[in-house]
């Protein structure tokens, strides 16, 4: 690839994104059709993503390396049901949130925070000014202590709503897609989650 080609590339993401979603379009295809180096090829691609993700909501090494695995031998036995309307990444993260979600149902020795009826979350002072705690971009190791303390003690389904949208950066629809629910109930779920780690920040630095 030529370095004029190559700048212009680097000047224009969007076209950038395009090209690398061919791209993948391309491998999947030919995955989809029993090479096997394309699919190893998929399987680098997403492993570090996917064991990332199943960490951040099982808070478990040996649990996310599980998770991992299942997750591409689901991938594997199901590609050919991969239609393109959607993302691989998106279709990826739908299958780790189910194995996420399962594996939690099955252990209920712990519990979690539970504000579906804490009407206090509501409160201006924990909805508002969220964009002063990004969650992947703070320095502040007592915050991002604070935060991930907070992040382990939602319940699964508030963890991963708020994971996909604050962390992964998907959209509102994407996340909805992901975890199968409607976007009011997406928008619904962050904000509750949104709402109590404000709380849990607050409450910690007024100490």
């Amino acid at each position: 690839m030529s370095n004029i080609i190559i700048k212009s590339l680097v000047l224009n993401p969007k076209l950038l994104k395009i090209i690398l979603l061919m791209e993948e379009k391309e491998l999947i295809q030919k995955a989809q059709s029993g090479d096997k180096p394309s699919l190893a090829e998929l399987v680098k691609k997403y492993e570090q993503t996917i064991f990332n993700f199943a960490f951040k909501i099982c808070r478990d090494k040996n649990y996310a390396e599980h998770i991992m695995q299942e997750t591409f031998y689901s991938m594997v036995k199901s590609l050919h049901q991969f239609d393109h309307n959607s993302k691989l990444s998106t279709w990826l993260y739908r299958i780790v949130a189910n194995h996420c979600l399962m594996m939690a149902r099955k252990a209920k020795s712990r519990s979690f925070v539970s504000f579906d009826d804490d009407d206090n979350l509501f409160e201006e002072k924990y909805a508002a000014d969220w964009s002063s705690i990004p969650y992947k971009d703070t320095e502040n190791t007592e915050l991002k202590n604070i935060l991930d303390l907070a992040i382990q003690n939602l319940s699964p389904d508030y963890r991963m709503v708020f994971l996909l949208r604050d962390v992964e950066g998907l959209s509102t629809e994407e996340t909805a897609e992901v975890t199968e629910l409607s976007i009011p109930a997406v928008k619904s779920r962050l904000h509750r989650a949104r709402a109590f780690l404000r709380k849990e920040i607050n409450e910690a630095f007024s100490r």
